[in-house]
């Protein structure tokens, strides 16, 4: 219960995805068509509050609710698993026209046909949790 707080940010986050359009599968074609600057410009701005924010929480020392220090470390680029990661999020987004993030948010709009989507990536995370310790990283 005491973890029901996440649940409404969520809930948040799922209306801003639909009011923002970034789940319209239109919008997404449009991107990777390159017709449109919608959504470059939600990722793009996306980046840049990340950037900042890692920025601010490292400049001023910032603690988190617990009180512990906040230290994110860099993760080292991995030629072969960070470009076949990448192709195969790509052409995942491209096909099914969703990212991970908005699957939930499609679920909620009532899209039933994404459950596929989702399956999938449940399914992909699941092997890939099995696999990890095979894989390059």
């Amino acid at each position: 219960m005491k973890h029901i707080k996440f649940l409404f940010i969520g809930i948040l986050f799922g209306i801003i995805l639909v009011k923002s359009e970034v789940i319209s599968w239109f919008r997404i074609q449009e991107m990777f068509r390159f017709q449109a600057f919608h959504m470059y410009g939600v990722i793009g701005t996306a980046v840049m509050v990340g950037a900042l924010s890692i920025f601010l929480i490292k400049k001023l020392n910032l603690k988190s609710l617990d009180g512990s220090i906040i230290n994110p470390k860099p993760k080292p680029f991995n030629k072969i698993g960070n470009v076949a990661g990448g192709i195969l999020f790509g052409l995942g987004w491209a096909l099914t026209g969703a990212c991970p993030g908005p699957l939930y948010a499609l679920v909620g709009s009532g899209y039933s046909t994404i459950f596929v989507a989702l399956g999938s990536a449940i399914l992909g995370a699941l092997v890939y949790g099995i696999l990890k310790n095979k894989l390059p990283h």
